[in-house]
């Protein structure tokens, strides 16, 4: 079986949970022998046609025009950083197409497809709908709008079995390749807009995850919590979705003891700096706690659009170095703040999922996650609390700084307890979604 699978995010192309979530996934799929041609943002027009485990590390890449590709494959690189860059993968991936250029295919992209004979009310309806709210100039509707132009050609020129879409970025995409290929659609949902946003957010994103989903032929949700999300706010037909929880494999070559950077303790906050994460509450706690132990140290891992408020506040606190901003973390130096951390903190008001708590657990580190969040429904040995009820959480984090040994203890636990939710279990779920969606679709037409 081959999968034609977009994502926004892999390796080294990550800022949040889904690229480490998409990379132990694949990994997982590809053990089970399925094929996968993976479409990532990228400068170049490439995609990386992964057969074994290995290539998910490697990423061994196919350039669309075949004298890029001829110089691609006689070119040496002296290392990978060099040849990511030739293919035009970075932390954060450019637009390069001119708006005009979008308007142009957003025009053809109504005439091919809204006005076929071959297109249904209800299929008029959505293509519409994700057409329309796809024009914007913001810049990341542009990269958006760039990857759903690059898809076409991807979908015509491929042979695959079956698409894998994730979150609403690449939904535009998966549903393009449907209609081309006339191959089922799958697509996953790691997040909702409501979850980023912590409300309604942005209309047009709401609009796009409806559409994508209503096209789907299967839609996968992360955990029971964002597939209520999904019944009951885009009113997705429930025979439609399947529950697949993440998973996290910890690196083989991961360095788990403890490099100490501070005399006192580290409670760590990893993750976007926006409102669905609760950076604020994570604040409010750090004021608090300082107060009955000053020598502790908090931390504050990853970007957003609240960091500078935050910086602001924690100024105005007074928290100068006890409270400490480290911008945007590579693999490597998120491994070396988890080593140096004791304790884990996700206050989302909205999460999903959460993927950084197993990752937090893997090492060791005692942790402490909201309830409302999907990784509370997979784990046992971590304190789960309300994100609203910072009492309780700076209660639990005084308690845990004042009894290290059983701090240590829950720690243990825990990373005994992640090691056995492995992709392997998730990637078999998926492996029988796509086998039962693919028979389906088959018997239909």
């Amino acid at each position: 079986m081959k999968i034609l699978m977009f994502t926004w995010e892999f390796p080294p192309l990550i800022s949040g949970g889904l690229g480490m979530a998409c990379y132990g996934m694949v990994k997982a799929l590809l053990n089970l022998g399925i094929k996968i041609d993976l479409v990532l943002p990228t400068r170049e027009e490439v995609y990386f046609p992964l057969r074994d485990v290995a290539d998910v590390d490697t990423l061994p890449a196919v350039f669309l025009d075949p004298k890029k590709q001829s110089t691609f494959e006689t070119r040496t690189f002296l290392n990978s950083s060099e040849r990511m860059d030739f293919i035009g993968i970075n932390e954060r991936p450019e637009s390069y197409f001119q708006l005009a250029e979008i308007r142009r295919y957003a025009v053809s992209l109504k005439k091919e497809y809204w006005l076929s004979e071959t297109v249904s009310i209800e299929e008029h309806d959505l293509w519409q709908q994700m057409t329309k709210n796809l024009i914007g100039e913001e810049d990341l509707i542009r990269k958006v709008q760039e990857y759903t132009l690059r898809a076409e050609r991807m979908a015509r020129m491929l042979d695959y079995d079956m698409i894998h879409a994730h979150d609403w970025l690449t939904y535009p995409a998966g549903m393009l390749a449907r209609k081309l290929s006339s191959k089922p659609l799958v697509v996953h949902i790691h997040a909702t807009e409501f979850d980023r946003a912590g409300g309604p957010g942005d209309e047009r994103i709401h609009k796009i995850e409806h559409a994508g989903m209503t096209y789907a032929d299967k839609v996968i949700a992360v955990s029971q919590y964002t597939a209520q999300m999904i019944m009951s706010r885009y009113r997705i037909d429930t025979g439609k979705i399947s529950i697949v929880h993440n998973a996290f494999t910890i690196p083989e070559d991961a360095v788990l003891s403890k490099e100490r950077i501070f005399k006192g303790p580290v409670i760590l906050f990893l993750g976007r700096i926006t409102l669905q994460k609760g950076p604020d509450y994570f604040l409010d706690m750090a004021q608090r706690v300082l107060q009955t132990h000053p020598d502790a140290r908090f931390i504050m891992a990853g970007t957003g659009d609240m960091s500078r408020k935050l910086l602001r506040r924690s100024a105005s606190l007074r928290l100068k170095n006890r409270f400490l901003f480290t911008g945007f973390l590579n693999r490597k130096q998120v491994e070396s703040v988890l080593r140096a951390s004791d304790i884990y903190v996700l206050p989302s008001v909205s999460e999903p999922f959460g993927i950084s708590p197993l990752e937090a657990m893997a090492y060791g580190i005692t942790s402490i996650i909201s309830k409302q969040s999907g990784v509370a429904e997979v784990i046992k040995h971590a304190f789960k609390i309300d994100f609203w009820d910072v009492d309780l959480w700076v209660e639990t984090i005084n308690h845990l700084i004042e009894h290290q040994d059983y701090r240590a203890k829950m720690g243990i636990e825990g990373m005994r307890e992640v090691n056995k939710i492995q992709w392997d279990e998730a990637a078999e779920k998926i492996r029988q979604i796509y086998t039962s969606t693919l028979a389906d679709y088959i018997r239909n037409h």
